[in-house]
């Protein structure tokens, strides 16, 4: 039952040259479609607001418990070079293993929906305060340049998608069977005897997260392979769909 930090960027000043708005909309329109996937994957999440900072979304992860710091970004090209550059980059933070694994699964999935796959890259950085500060491993994502008229219309017209990619790369992180999100409907808890096991991995070795009592009510968000994933309070996790009507 992973639990992330979402911060997509707050740089309301750096605005897409195709005139769609700036990189703090569009980051927070990738946001907006991640949601469903994170909710049909189990993966809880805290996001930050667009009235916050780099800082002050740091500040309040490290206040908390995450598994990781996901940052979202578009990068710019300098002056010199404006609307010449493309590329996807993820930083980790050097030394960090986990962010290091982290970023490398974010670029290889990248690379299959990217029009240039050879321009999707890792890098190593200590300058970023997204993946130096945080206390989870982190990843920064600079995913396209919205100086470039061709990234900034791939940004645009593949949202979903790209968003679907990251909560895949996630999954892979966590080692999670990736889950397709589905309309969220409520079900209820039917077992004769005893409780229901909520458990963190859709197998009946997986550790279990809570027990639900019959009549519990929660909600389904996706289903794989006979198990829901479901959510249950500030909970989420998987339980046999035998068990639920």
């Amino acid at each position: 039952m992973p639990i992330i930090y979402l911060s997509p960027s707050t740089q309301e000043g750096n605005m897409y040259v195709t005139g769609s708005g700036s990189e703090e909309y569009n980051m927070n329109r990738l946001a907006d479609a991640m949601e469903p996937y994170l909710r049909a994957n189990t993966i809880r999440f805290t996001r930050n607001t667009p009235s916050m900072t780099a800082g002050s979304s740091i500040r309040q992860a490290n206040q908390g418990y995450y598994d990781f710091y996901l940052a979202l970004h578009s990068n710019g090209a300098p002056p010199e070079r404006y609307g010449e550059v493309r590329g996807v980059i993820a930083f980790y933070y050097p030394g960090s293993t986990n962010g290091k694994r982290a970023a490398e699964i974010f670029a290889d999935n990248l690379r299959g929906i990217y029009p240039l796959p050879e321009l999707v890259t890792t890098r190593a950085t200590t300058t970023l305060g997204e993946v130096r500060d945080p206390k989870a491993p982190a990843v920064l994502l600079e995913i396209g340049y919205h100086d470039n008229i061709s990234d900034a219309r791939w940004v645009e017209d593949n949202t979903e998608t790209i968003a679907r990619n990251l909560v895949q790369s996630l999954t892979e992180y966590f080692g999670l069977p990736f889950i397709e999100p589905i309309t969220p409907y409520n079900a209820t808890v039917s077992v004769s005897s005893g409780n229901l096991n909520l458990r963190a991995k859709p197998s009946t070795d997986a550790a279990v997260v809570a027990n639900l009592p019959n009549g519990t009510v929660v909600r389904v968000y996706g289903v794989w392979q006979g198990w829901a994933a479901v959510g249950y309070g500030d909970l989420a996790g998987y339980v046999s769909m035998d068990y639920l009507r």
